[in-house]
Formats: C-alpha cells, sequence, structure tokens
C-alpha cells in the first residue's frame, strides 16, 4: 500500500521546479497560478533566487507547496495518474501538510498558496526576529528531549516542535532557553545539539499570535471534502473529517509536528511504500522509523516517469 508524503520548510532551494517548468505545460500551469494567486512573481524567486529571498518563511511555505503540487499536476496529466487512485492515505511534514491537502481536493491551488503566504507571514510577525530559537536534538528521543527543555526553560518557553524520527528531536522557544539546551544537551544524553538557521520559533506556544491568524484565514477558507485521509501532524492519527482537519490545522501552528507516530501509524495500517513529492526530506526519516518500508523520491521529470510506470 502506498503513501504520498510532502515535504516541509529547509526542502527549498533556487532552481526549484525548472526543469518540470521546462517540460511540462501542466507544471507550468501550476506556478503561473500561484503567481496570480499571490500577486507575485515567485515563480521567478524559485527559478532564481536571490537564495535569502526565497527562504524568507512567507516565499519558502508557498514555493514548496506548488514544487510538490506540479508533481501531482504533472502526474495526473501527463500521465494519466491519479493520488486517489493509487495511494491509501496522504501526509505533510509542516507546511506539507497543507500541499497534502492541495493534492487530495481539500483546498484549491490558489487558496492554499494564499492560506501559505499567510501563515509564513503570521510565523514571522509573531516573535520578533532575535527573539525565539530552534534547535535540532541529534541522537535523542522523544524523552530525553522533553526532560531537556524542561530542563532549559527556566521560566521561558522551551518545548518539543517536532518528533521527526527516532534519532532526531526539534525543540523550539526562547532564544535564551535555546541556547541552554544547546549548552545542556550532552549531559542529557543527546549525542549533539545544532542551533537551526530559522527567523521565527515554530511549533511552540510563543506562534499563538500566528494560530489565531490561521483560525480567522481558515475560517474563512475552510477545508472541502478529501479525495483520500490524511495522517495529521498535530494528532498523528488519521482524518476525513475537513471540519475536523479545519481545527488541527489552527493546533499544528503552536502544536508538536509529531512526524515520527504518524509514520508508525502509517506502517501499522499496513502501508509499506512511501512516496515523497517535491523533496529529499522525509523519505530519510521514514527509512529510519520504518527500516523494511520503501521510499520514493520524485522531483524530477524521470523520477515522475519512473513512479508513472512503477505504480
Amino acid at each position: 500500500m502506498i503513501a504520498f508524503v510532502f515535504p516541509g520548510q529547509g526542502s527549498q532551494k533556487v532552481g526549484m521546479g525548472v526543469e518540470l517548468a521546462g517540460a511540462s505545460a501542466a507544471a507550468r500551469e501550476v506556478f503561473e497560478e500561484v503567481d496570480d494567486a499571490l500577486g507575485q512573481k515567485l515563480s521567478a524567486i524559485m527559478a532564481q533566487g536571490p537564495e535569502e529571498t526565497l527562504t524568507l518563511t512567507e516565499n519558502a511555505q508557498p514555493a514548496i507547496m506548488a514544487h510538490s503540487l506540479a508533481i501531482v499536476r504533472v502526474l495526473e496529466r501527463d500521465f494519466g495518474v491519479r493520488l486517489s487512485q493509487k495511494g491509501e492515505a496522504v501526509a505533510g511534514h509542516s507546511l506539507g501538510e497543507y500541499s497534502a491537502l492541495a493534492a487530495v481536493g481539500a483546498f484549491s491551488l490558489a487558496d492554499t498558496a494564499r492560506l501559505l503566504k499567510l501563515r509564513g507571514q503570521a510565523m514571522q510577525a509573531a516573535v520578533p526576529v532575535g527573539v525565539g530559537g530552534m534547535c535540532a536534538l541529534l541522537g535523542a528521543d522523544l524523552e530525553m528531549a522533553q526532560a531537556l527543555a524542561d530542563a532549559a526553560a527556566q521560566g521561558e518557553v522551551c518545548e518539543v516542535a517536532n518528533d521527526n524520527d527516532p534519532g532526531q528531536v526539534v525543540l523550539s522557544g526562547h532564544a535564551a532557553a535555546i541556547a541552554r539546551a544547546v549548552e545542556m544537551a550532552k549531559d542529557h544524553g543527546c549525542k549533539r545539539a545544532v542551533p537551526l538557521p530559522v527567523s521565527a520559533p515554530f511549533h511552540c506556544s510563543l506562534m499563538q499570535p500566528a494560530a489565531d491568524a490561521m483560525a480567522e484565514a481558515l475560517a474563512a477558507t475552510p477545508p472541502q471534502p478529501m479525495l483520500l485521509p490524511v495522517y495529521s501532524n498535530f494528532t498523528a492519527s488519521l482524518t476525513t473529517d475537513p471540519a475536523v482537519e479545519q481545527d488541527l490545522l489552527v493546533r499544528q501552528v503552536t502544536g508538536r509536528v509529531r512526524w515520527r507516530e504518524s509514520i508508525e501509524a502509517m506502517g501499522a495500517a499496513g502501508i509499506t511504500h512511501f512516496v515523497e513529492l517535491g523533496g529529499k526530506v522525509v523519505g530519510p526519516m521514514v527509512r529510519k522509523i520504518l527500516p523494511d518500508s520503501t521510499q520514493t523520491s520524485v522531483i524530477s521529470m524521470d523520477d515522475i516517469e519512473a513512479l508513472a510506470k512503477e505504480i
């Protein structure tokens, strides 16, 4: 059984989508639709940079989604492969959950682009630059990370933001608390702690203003029925009800990304093949979580062609 999974922030790079746009009118259409929806030439930033402009949260989020959805559109239009006919479920890492929802018809492409632009802006605005931070704990499990977060907080926010795989957990919160966590990591049994080059402390309680902004936006643009169920970041379980998913997308902004648990739940449901559309980020995590599973990364036209033959 197959699940389609979608990457999150960090998978953007200058030049993304250029080959697809050159090879397929279906891909070009996606990039044009997103440009029109946002009233900016995001496709030009994706193609040419500069990198620091593409990396801005408000650009990176819709760009990553557009790249993933261009692959979905090429699969459908050029190869006759529909996700809803080939897969059992979808999931996405953080913003990737929006890509997953767009891929199964819960949001239109234009609405997804606008929601992610707003999400990026709201996340950036929630906490002044320099006030928050994040760090990745390598060689740490959830229990170890939680104990470290509790010890490093000292009255400030220091929370588990991402439980990515059995050896990587991310903390988020006040910059000083994150700096303490990095210092104390080895004493708590972590192999290494790496500060992350992010502009805001994602997926922690400091993001509440962004959650409020998304609650308003999603009330105005609620998800529609889905062609396939989605595994929610917030619950790590299957969701089929658009009204429930709407609430979970709001909670996701301040809540932990329960990626490890989501993949474990998919494995328990009998999914053995994970196809990552638009990146090579979540596939390696899946490999660590479910070593016996198969992962396929789809980025180029050659990848798309190979996948179409395979499934």
